[in-house]
């Protein structure tokens, strides 16, 4: 992993930046932010890099933000969430001039969500999301899955030599750029590092945090249960902390890129669906960490196993968002009576795809009877239903639905 990887969200940023007067690249700590910003405006002409990272350019932010955003050409501005002051000065900048590509700001917290925010950019600038690596960007490959499930040709058939096995250690590996070029015992010591500096760090330097050890309980208590639908009320009793407290904690935790909800979806034709939010890990390699998960512990539970492939696969879907022609949004269904769809992307036109993840090879009849019951449900607007599977092929199962492997995800 020493070459350089590239971000197949790099064609959506230099888009952004030809059009929009300020594009905020935003994710997790760690996740090469300042390396893409750097690689995709190298180019620019006149292009000035401030890190806020560093205590001088920091200070200096704070004391004379309008001086500070002064430039010609593009200016990057690392780490912006350390001055969000700087927003009113750099609002002034492109309110006045509206040339396309004036400011980079990358940053490690959710920008537009920080509390006591004193101004914003909301219709002069554009935000994408950095996640860690894909699979895809591991194989130097533009996934195209996400296309190719709205597309209205047949889907592709594809092929798979990957063992179940195989893609437990991707899952337990995640994505980030540390993370998967080291050992297992080494990219334990990572994950620790890593989340220590996060709570230390950002979390709190988001808000208060009274009780350090009761977020750190929570956050193995989230693990276990990846992927699956959350009550605030549940791991409050679980933890004996007021319910107010985990929904704080939780938000705080979003907005470090920690974890993410995956909202539930309904419609008139699905009148019995509820809609509690899933919490899903933005790396399930750190999911896996917290959770206790090792290749040895997975072998003996096959629940375990299932919530983390389901964690795996929907992490690499939203991630394919960022750079996918067809603009969907991602949801997950479930209703009264049980029935499940992992998750679920409902296109602009109001087409949906639904996803459904087995960690088994071997897919029945009943396995996609909740991709079958959607179908029936929606009529035209379903537009095909997908079972990724641990098993070699591809082939049609039913009407509009399709099993395929689940290396499908990232096979281009």
């Amino acid at each position: 992993m020493s070459e350089l990887v590239i971000r197949n969200i790099r064609c959506a940023l230099s888009d952004a930046l030809a059009d929009t007067r300020a594009v905020i690249l935003s994710g997790a700590r760690q996740v090469g932010k300042s390396t893409i910003a750097k690689a995709e405006t190298r180019d620019f002409p006149n292009v000035e890099v401030r890190r806020l990272d560093r205590p001088t350019e920091l200070e200096a932010a704070r004391r004379d933000p309008e001086s500070f955003v002064r430039h010609d050409g593009l200016l990057v501005v690392d780490e912006i969430q350390r001055a969000p002051g700087l927003l009113v000065s750099i609002k002034a900048a492109v309110d006045a001039d509206d040339r396309p590509g004036q400011f980079l700001l990358t940053g490690s917290a959710r920008l537009l969500g920080l509390r006591h925010l004193p101004d914003s950019l909301i219709g002069r600038s554009e935000t994408l999301e950095l996640w860690p690596f894909s699979q895809g960007e591991l194989t130097a490959t533009v996934e195209q899955f996400i296309d190719h499930a709205f597309a209205e040709r047949p889907f592709p058939r594809f092929s798979s030599e990957l063992t179940r096995s195989e893609y437990v250690e991707k899952a337990l590996v995640g994505g980030y750029p540390e993370a998967v070029k080291r050992t297992p015992e080494r990219r334990a010591k990572f994950f620790a590092a890593y989340l220590d500096d996060l709570i230390d760090r950002d979390i709190t330097q988001l808000s208060e945090i009274q009780r350090r050890p009761d977020l750190v309980r929570m956050l193995a208590l989230l693990a276990g249960r990846m992927a699956t639908p959350i009550s605030i009320q549940n791991v409050a009793e679980a933890l004996v902390v007021p319910a107010k407290t985990v929904e704080r904690y939780v938000a705080l935790l979003e907005e470090v890129y920690l974890v993410k909800r995956l909202n539930g979806w309904a419609t008139t034709s699905t009148k019995r669906a509820t809609q509690r939010d899933k919490l899903i890990f933005v790396d399930s390699g750190i999911a896996a960490h917290l959770a206790g998960f090792s290749r040895a512990s997975l072998e003996r539970s096959e629940a375990a196993v299932g919530l983390l492939l389901e964690n795996f696969v929907i992490g690499e879907v939203w991630r394919q968002l960022g750079w996918a022609k067809v603009a969907a949004r991602p949801y997950h269904f479930r209703d009264r009576e049980g029935r499940e769809i992992d998750i679920l992307l409902e296109g602009r036109d109001g087409r949906v795809v639904a996803i459904e993840v087995k960690s088994g090879a071997t897919v029945r009849g009943e396995d996609v009877r909740h991709l079958a019951y959607l179908r029936d449900a929606l009529g035209a607007r379903f537009h095909r239903g997908i079972l990724l599977h641990t098993g070699t092929d591809t082939r049609e199962f039913g009407d509009r639905i399709v099993v395929a492997p689940l290396s499908t995800l990232w096979s281009g």
